[in-house]
């Protein structure tokens, strides 16, 4: 059996629905094909930030469990820029050396004591995965925007469509189904509109967040384990 859909959209006369369309309704339509190609744009950059985001963290948590020195770990996590894990990594070391430059004595005690010590630290490493979780954040509200309220602008577009055809079948007194078909068809092509736009970015929406969430517990276990390191070996 033919799908009806793909017959369905191919016997559309493009060109017709929007030589009949009203200004409302080719305002809906602009508006939900402009928003369709800034999601896919959106999108695209959003995986292409989150996958680099991924192999470099991988990248770095190797170095990192591998590596001896935290001075050899913090010259390869400033060439990872696009992992969240090494950015946390540097706020904290590069807090850790400030206190060690400011130290009077020489023991590690007395280190401990100087301005908060470890909870310097460890607000340097919240502060930056806090800053992380924003930058990958950054825009995904608008896919969700966009998955939200896409189809109602259609149903909208639809709506206003469907008085129209109404109001044109009234003024020639013919209300048959050929006469009343065409009209409204051309109307309800709004609503797919909408759909088209919303359903992309629902589904991109939701994969990202979930993406994010990953990155957000990656960060505090790595934050968790980074302090024991710390407290173990300068402020014992």
């Amino acid at each position: 059996m033919t799908p009806h859909l793909p017959l369905a959209l191919g016997a559309m006369n493009y060109v017709e629905i929007i030589r009949d369309a009203s200004l409302i309704e080719l305002a809906v339509l602009l508006l939900l094909m402009g928003v369709s190609v800034a999601s896919w744009a959106l999108i695209a950059m959003k995986a292409s930030q989150l996958a680099k985001a991924r192999a470099q963290s991988l990248t770095f948590l190797d170095t990192f469990w591998k590596a001896s020195r935290l001075e050899a770990i913090y010259q390869t996590a400033q060439k990872l820029d696009g992992s969240p894990l090494s950015k946390v990594f540097c706020a904290g070391y590069e807090e850790l050396t400030k206190l060690a430059q400011t130290k009077d004595g020489g023991t590690e005690g007395a280190l401990a004591e100087r301005l908060g010590g470890i909870e310097n630290v460890e607000r340097a490493l919240h502060r930056a995965s806090t800053a992380q979780i924003t930058e990958l954040e950054n825009r995904v509200s608008f896919l969700g925007t966009v998955g939200a309220a896409s189809p109602f602008v259609g149903l909208f577009g639809t709506v206003i469509g469907i008085l129209s055809a109404f109001n044109q079948i009234a003024e020639q007194g013919n209300a048959t189904l050929a006469t009343v078909a065409a009209p409204v068809g051309n109307a309800l092509f709004a609503t797919a509109a909408g759909l088209f736009a919303a359903i992309p970015a629902v589904v991109a929406y939701n994969s990202f967040v979930s993406r994010i969430k990953v990155f957000d517990t990656e960060m505090s276990n790595f934050s968790a384990d980074f302090l024991n390191i710390i407290k173990r070996h300068f402020f014992r």
